[in-house]
């Protein structure tokens, strides 16, 4: 299934997405599923497919405005540096362990929203990163049990403000202005991806491609990640491990490559889908 959040008519639900529209589980079993955190949170899927079964659209796409996948998870573990290219890109030393660091939810928009431009920096950059749904909460989770703990994967632009990202070793600045990281359009759940390796992610930039890597070229994949980060501290479900960007971001490029007003940005994961969204300057 592919599950999403979105608002129609100034109203939030959150559906399962079909070929070019939307059907409504809000409506049909939000008085045990209230939001789709909920549904992951109480294991809901096969109670969210029976709902599904047979049911027409409720809405075209078109007529519904996306949410970030998740708009408020506990917590939004971003890794840095976990694709080699990039980190040879960027100059950075190998490492033993992955560089993590937090987003915070209230940075997010969905797919089709505008990615916005800070009006304090002109190094505004795409990155883009194929996120992962935590579904059962865990702490010291094997590798070998690892994908078990997964409810599914989305497409995430990490969009970064380079200059604020630099001011220290530290990245959280350059990482949590509003409207900068976009997350959709929906989550495919784990159970029509069976291996998070075998994917290939794509960012586009006005129709231009800008990345493009399989995901198996992590240094640190899903199985690891989720090991690692449960073994400091518990995985909850709806938490987002957004696993990294592969070489080839605006800010490496000579002349470097930043998002403007009136671009428009894609990432594109096989099997999951494509995340489009516009960029506009801060008003």
């Amino acid at each position: 299934m592919r599950l999403m959040t979105f608002e129609q008519a100034g109203n939030a639900s959150y559906g399962v997405a079909t070929e070019k529209g939307v059907i409504d589980l809000g409506a049909r079993i939000g008085a045990d599923y209230p939001t789709l955190l909920s549904l992951i949170e109480g294991q809901g899927q096969a109670a969210a497919e029976k709902a599904a079964s047979g049911q027409g659209d409720d809405y075209a796409q078109a007529d519904v405005t996306f949410l970030p996948v998740i708009p408020r998870p506990n917590k939004i573990i971003c890794v840095g540096l976990n694709y080699e290219d990039h980190r040879i890109e960027t100059g950075r030393q190998p490492s033993g362990y992955p560089v993590l660091f937090p987003r915070y939810a209230n940075c997010q928009v969905g797919h089709g929203q505008a990615m916005v431009k800070p009006r304090n920096s002109d190094r505004f950059d795409y990155e883009g990163e194929m996120a992962v749904i935590i579904g059962t909460p865990g702490r010291h989770i094997s590798q070998a049990d690892s994908l078990n703990h997964v409810a599914g994967y989305s497409c995430y632009n990490d969009g970064s403000v380079r200059d604020f990202q630099g001011h220290t070793h530290q990245f959280l600045p350059g990482k949590n202005f509003s409207a900068t990281g976009a997350f959709g359009p929906w989550m495919v759940t784990s159970d029509e991806i069976n291996d998070p390796s075998t994917l290939t992610l794509t960012t586009r930039l006005n129709g231009e491609v800008m990345q493009h890597a399989d995901t198996d070229h992590m240094i640190f994949n899903v199985r690891f990640l989720i090991e690692y980060i449960s073994s400091f501290m518990a995985l909850e479900a709806g938490d987002v491990i957004v696993s990294g960007t592969p070489g080839g971001v605006g800010d490496r490029r000579n002349p470097p490559v930043y998002m403007k007003d009136g671009d428009t940005t894609e990432v594109e994961i096989t099997g999951i889908g494509t995340l489009v969204n516009p960029v506009v300057n801060e008003g």
